[in-house]
Order: C-alpha cells, then structure tokens, then sequence
C-alpha cells in the first residue's frame, strides 16, 4: 500500500479489495520489550517464564503497604545498551513517574512508568526496502515495570470465574515508541524485523513473542495525500506477533478508508484484534480513555547516568545487523538479500564468519547457508545455536565437494547426517562409501553396461531425442549408488554412444 492505492491482498479480507486513491495511511508503533534480566525492576524475585502461578511474587511486585523499591542496575544498563543501538540520546538525567489505572492485574493500582524525562529520545532505525532507504524516526525509549495477566474462563477452565497470575508483575520492560513514519505493510514487517534483530544482536531481549517477551500496540490513521495534518488515529493493543499486527493494520486501513470514503467520522479510539473473526472491534473511545494522572514516583530517586558509564556501555556493543550486512557485501562479494539473510540471526552469521576464515569461496557458502543449512534447520525447527554441525566441519564437507572428492548430491547427504549426528564429514563418507568414482576407466565399464541393457532410450537418442540421454545419465548414478562423477559420466557417455554411431 502506498499513497497512489490501498489494495490489500489477505485471506481474512476475502481476496483483494481496492479504495479510491485520495488518502495515505500513516503508521506508528509503541514496542514492549521484556529485557531478560533473572530479577524484576524494582525486586528481586525472578522472572523465569512458566513458572507455577504467583510463585515469583513478593511483598514488593505485590504492591504490599510500607515497600519500597529499588532499581535494578542491569536495566538501566540495558536500556542504555538499546537506546544507543537505536542511535538515540541519552538523557544522563531521568526519572520514574507513577501511571495511575485500575486493572485487576496491577496490584498497585498504578505501573511505574517513565513519562516526564525518559532515559533516551530521538533515535531512529535506517531501512532498506523497494522504493530506497527509509528513516524511522524513535520518539523516546522508556523503562517500566510490567503488570501481571488475567487468566478467564477460557484459560482456567473455570465458568463464570477469571484469576490472576502476579509472576509478571514488575518484570522490566522497556517501550520503544516510534514517530509516525511508515507508511505502508513493508515498512512496518520491515521495521519490526530490523528491531527484534537488534534486540537479539545486543542480548537483552528473547523477543520470544509466543512468551510475551515482545508485544506491539500500533496506531493507524489516514489523511488526504499530500496533507501534512494527521487524521484520528485508531490505536490497537495486545498485538504479539509480526502476522497480527499487519492483518490488523491491514483490517483497519480498509475500515476508515470506507468511512472516509462515505464522508463519515474516524473515531479516536482503542480497538483490539479479534482472531478468529479477523476484524478489529471498539474497547475503549476517546472520552473514555484513561487519565493516567502521571506524577512522579515519590518512592525512587532520579537516575543519574555519567558520560563514562555511556561510553563504557559504547564500547561493548556489537557489530549491528545492518552495519555487518553491508560489510559482507563490501568484503565478502555477497548480494544484499544474502547478507541480510545471514545477518538475521547473530549466531548464523558467526557461524558463516567463522567458516568465511576457514573456505575461502564466500558466495559457494553463503549458497549453502542460505541453502541447505537454513533448509534443514526449518525443516526439523531447529535454531542454528543448537546445530551439531561445527564450521570447520561444514568448511570441510565444501572443500571435498570442491575438490572433486564427492558430488552435490552426495554432499547433501552427507551434510543432513552430520545434521542429525554431528559426526565428521569424512567419517560418514567411510561409512558410507560415498566417496566419488571420477576415474573415466572405471566408469566407462558401467557405461557400456548402462547402453547394453537400455537400448530403447539408446535408439531414442540416436533419433535425436536429448531427453534420453538424461534417463540414460541417471541410469548411471543409479548403478553407482549417485558415487559418480555427473560431469565425467555424462562426457563418457556422449563419447560412448557416438562411437556406436
């Protein structure tokens, strides 16, 4: 979608619908990002996912009269370690605020929150996507405690009856809060990508969404293209994961444009996702949304941070996802798409950098990475840190393929056993006998037993159909067991056959 047409194309929307062309959609995310430290923010019970209901829970998450709260250090550090990931300042000077709201799972009736003087503001993360590069602009980066998670009806298997589980109250999060720069479904994947990988590159978020350790709320809203004014938004909450933000975003661009369309009025207003419907409803409209009465937090002093601490922090920062890309394209000859492949994950590219050093064909591995290996790991689900193959192994199994020892066929299977068993390369072809049969003597005495006992493909071959020689090329692998060289085979065999002419 962009600003010349909205066409949307999804299931849920019953194939393609098409707007008229006169609004451009504008798109903001808020981002929660539970940082994976063992204790809570303010306590020091452990925040361990799964764990028996209110069994990480103490006076001080459960927001028990005369506590006091003290502040884990590893958060700051790591909001730190995440504002300057996103290059955005840092407020050496900030404090906690108090956001006051009734829920049944925030036993405090309020969440301490940052909202006067967050830790960092005006970041930004640079994408690449079809029209060029493209800035997302980062309002501001804010630490929080989380609140806790209703369990009704349908999870406790209990009727008429809803619980409570406080284990996560107070777990730290950080909310990532973006301006309203995207525009369009590509921007938006291809920004929520860009940041759970950073997240995961500088390891202070699992961003294991099925565990609610990265959630999104995201704002739409439309305006007349060219307008520089932004229409009502429409916010939507509890979105936890990458398909149910775009389905929604998608669902609700078509939903105003509509109203827009019929001269009728965009409510400001909070809607959820509903699933199984596939559509968004109401929860809350603007007159009734809350006043938080933010003041601040009478219980916390301000956090001073020192430039040394800042520059501590710099220094141990990892090569980026979009810094490292760029420099497998420059060093390694690799194209873009490849490298952003590799550079996903962060242990896929220390496995590819790490056998880079020991291959020296960057672009024959990067194939079989993105290839074979990716290919297997999805295959089993599997992640690449728990894989039992080692690079000097994979480097070694490239080597033998290059060096004529085995073929590609061979070598992928090889590659799935050391998958499955984490055993040698040449381990497995001696086990196996699959070392490759290149000399031409030898397979000259299977070729003439191939032409011998298929003489009608023969014929159809000398008519001048090329599709026999292929069934006759295979006929060959077969009889040795796929050890031949394909290459030599497929010579002997031209030269066998013309010299019968």
């Amino acid at each position: 979608m962009n600003r010349e047409s909205y066409l949307v194309k999804d299931k849920s929307f019953n194939g393609r619908r098409k707007m008229k062309t006169q609004y451009e959609t504008v798109i903001g995310l808020e981002v929660h990002a539970a940082l994976s430290t063992e204790t809570k923010i303010f306590c020091g019970c452990g925040t361990k996912f799964g764990a028996e209901p209110n069994s990480q829970v103490c006076p001080v998450c459960l927001g028990m009269p005369g506590v006091l709260p003290v502040l884990n250090e590893q958060v700051v550090e790591y909001a730190v370690r995440t504002a300057l990931a996103f290059n955005c300042n840092i407020n050496l000077y900030n404090t906690f605020d108090r956001k006051n709201y009734y829920y049944p799972d925030l036993p405090k009736n309020y969440q301490i929150s940052q909202n006067y003087f967050p830790i960092a503001a005006d970041g930004h993360i640079d994408l690449s996507t079809d029209t060029g590069k493209k800035q997302i602009r980062i309002n501001n980066i804010h630490m929080e405690e989380d609140a806790g998670k209703n369990l009704h009806a349908e999870d406790t298997k209990l009727l008429d009856a809803s619980l409570v589980d406080f284990n996560r109250t107070g777990v730290p999060l950080l909310e990532i809060v973006t301006y309203p720069d995207m525009r369009n479904m590509q921007e938006v994947e291809k920004f929520m990508t860009a940041l759970r990988n950073i997240l995961l590159y500088i390891d202070v978020c699992d961003c294991k969404m099925e565990e609610g350790s990265l959630r999104f709320e995201a704002n739409v809203s439309l305006r007349p293209a060219g307008s520089k004014q932004l229409g009502n938004r429409v916010e939507m909450k509890n979105l936890n994961s990458f398909k149910m933000v775009l389905k929604s975003l998608q669902y609700e661009i078509i939903r105003q444009g509509k109203l827009l369309t019929e001269n009728e009025e965009v409510l400001q207003e909070t809607r959820l996702w509903d699933e199984k419907l596939g559509r968004t409803h109401p929860m809350r409209s603007k007159e009734e949304a809350h006043d938080y009465r933010y003041f601040p937090e009478p219980d916390l002093v301000p956090v001073i941070i020192t430039e040394e601490v800042v520059d501590k922090i710099r220094r141990a920062l990892p090569e980026l996802p979009s810094a490292k890309a760029e420099r497998f394209v420059n060093e390694h000859g690799l194209r873009p798409y490849d490298a952003d492949v590799l550079t996903s994950n962060r242990a896929l590219s220390d496995f590819y950098e790490k056998t880079a050093g020991i291959f020296h064909d960057a672009k024959t591995l990067s194939n079989w990475i993105t290839g074979e290996l990716l290919g297997l790991l999805n295959e089993e689900g599997e992640k690449i840190e728990n894989c039992k193959i080692i690079p000097q192994d994979f480097a070694e199994l490239l080597e033998l393929l290059e060096k004529g020892k085995v073929n590609a066929p061979s070598a992928k299977n090889i590659l799935r056993e050391m998958f499955h068993s984490g055993k040698k390369p040449d381990n497995i072809i001696e086990e196996k006998g699959l070392l490759q049969i290149s000399d031409e003597e030898s397979i000259k005495e299977i070729i003439m037993k191939v032409i011998s006992d298929n003489q009608a493909p023969v014929e159809d071959f000398r008519k001048g159909k090329k599709k026999a020689l292929g069934y006759l090329v295979g006929q060959a692998m077969k009889a040795t067991k796929g050890r031949a060289n394909p290459a030599v085979v497929n010579k002997s065999l031209i030269e066998a056959l013309e010299k019968q002419d």
